[in-house]
C-alpha cells in the first residue's frame, strides 16, 4: 500500500499545485475485481484487463501502464496480464513496476537487457530467476521507457523524477513541501541503512570486511584473501570480529550466506543443490547440515512451510 500511494499521491498534488489536471489514472485489476493488499484494506478498480481491451476505442490509451506487486510475487502466473503488458510496451506505452512489480515486467519478457530495481529483500531470488535482467539495488531505475523502483517511499523519488522531466523543479519542490520531504533522492541512493547503522558497528575495518563478505557470496573470499584486501593479519581479523560481532568472521561469513540461501528457497523454485552453489556451498548434504544448526529445520522444510503458509 505504501508504495501504491506515494505512486499516486504525487501526481493528485502536482495537478493541486499546477491548477489543472496535468494527470489522469485509473485502476485496473486483471479481472475488474477489488484488490485486497497485504495489510487487508481492499482498493477498489475502475476496470478490467477485458475492458481496457474491449473498450479502448472509448477511452483514453494510456500514456504508462504501473503494475504494483507485493509480496509472493514469485509465484504470480496470469498469461492474459503479461500479453497486455506486452501489448502496451509495443504499442511505444511507458511500463512501470513499483515494489516487486519488477518481478511481473520479467515474466512478461520486458526486462532483458534492461536496467531494473527491486526491493532488497528479493533480489536475490529476482537475479536467479531472470539472469538477463540488469537488476541493481537502488532506489528506482528509468530505462528507456521501463521505469522500476524498489517499493515503499522509493516509489515517491521515481514520480517526483517523472513530474520533473515533465514541468520543472519548482513544481518538484512545491510537492516535496506538501509531503514534508525535504529533497528528490537519487536514484543510486542506498535501499538499506548504511551498514554502520544497520549493524551498530563503528569499525572502518570490520565494515570493510562485511561488504567485501556481502559481495562474494557465490564464491566465497578465504581469511588470507580479505586480510590481503583490507590489509590486516588474519589474527587481527579474528580479534576484531569477536570484538565488534561477537562471533569469528568465518561464523559470520557462514550466517550471511545461509541468510542468503533462505531468500532463495523462499522465493525461487531452484533445486536445494542450486541454491548451495548459488550461496559457496561445495554439496548440498553440507548446506542442509549448517541450514539446519542455524535455523533449525532443513532446507526442504522451509521451503515446505512456505509452501503450507501460502496455501492457508
Amino acid at each position: 500500500m505504501i508504495a501504491f500511494a506515494t505512486a499516486l499521491e504525487p501526481l493528485r498534488s502536482a495537478n493541486r499545485m499546477l491548477g489543472f489536471e496535468a494527470y489522469r489514472w485509473r485502476l485496473a485489476s486483471a479481472d475488474g475485481k477489488p484488490v485486497k493488499a497485504s495489510s487487508g484494506v481492499e482498493c477498489a478498480v475502475n476496470t478490467s484487463l477485458e475492458d481496457e481491451r474491449r473498450k479502448m476505442g472509448g477511452q483514453e490509451r494510456p500514456s504508462m501502464v504501473i503494475v504494483c506487486s507485493g509480496i509472493d510475487v514469485e509465484k504470480y502466473q496470469n498469461k492474459s496480464v503479461f500479453a497486455w503488458l506486452r501489448e502496451e510496451y509495443n504499442r511505444g506505452v511507458a511500463i512501470g513496476g513499483l515494489c516487486t512489480g519488477a518481478h511481473v515486467l520479467a515474466a512478461a519478457g520486458l526486462l532483458s537487457n534492461k536496467r531494473c530495481a527491486i526491493h532488497w529483500e528479493n533480489l536475490p531470488g529476482f537475479s536467479e530467476a531472470y539472469p538477463k535482467a540488469n537488476v541493481f539495488a537502488d532506489l528506482f531505475e528509468v530505462d528507456q521507457n521501463v521505469y522500476t523502483c524498489a517499493g515503499g517511499t522509493a516509489a515517491l523519488d521515481m514520480m517526483l523524477k517523472l513530474i520533473g522531466d515533465d514541468f520543472d523543479e519548482s513544481l518538484v519542490n512545491r510537492v516535496c513541501e506538501q509531503f514534508l520531504t525535504d529533497r528528490v533522492r537519487s536514484p543510486t541512493d542506498r535501499q538499506r541503512l548504511p551498514l554502520r547503522a544497520r549493524l551498530g558497528v563503528q569499525n572502518s575495518k570490520v565494515l570493510s570486511i562485511i561488504e567485501l563478505m556481502e559481495g562474494n557470496l557465490s564464491e566465497p573470499l578465504s581469511l588470507i584473501e580479505i586480510a590481503d584486501n583490507v590489509g590486516l593479519s588474519r589474527r587481527q581479523i579474528e580479534r576484531l570480529f569477536q570484538q565488534e560481532m561477537g562471533r569469528s568472521p568465518a561464523r559470520y561469513y557462514l550466517e550471511i550466506r545461509l541468510d542468503r540461501a533462505r531468500h532463495l528457497l523462499i522465493q525461487s523454485s531452484l533445486p536445494v543443490v542450486e541454491v548451495a552453489v548459488a550461496c559457496g556451498f561445495v554439496s548440498a548434504s553440507h548446506f542442509s547440515k549448517c541450514y539446519r544448526e542455524l535455523y533449525a529445520r532443513s532446507p526442504q522444510q522451509e521451503r515446505s512451510d512456505r509452501k503450507q503458509l501460502m496455501a492457508a
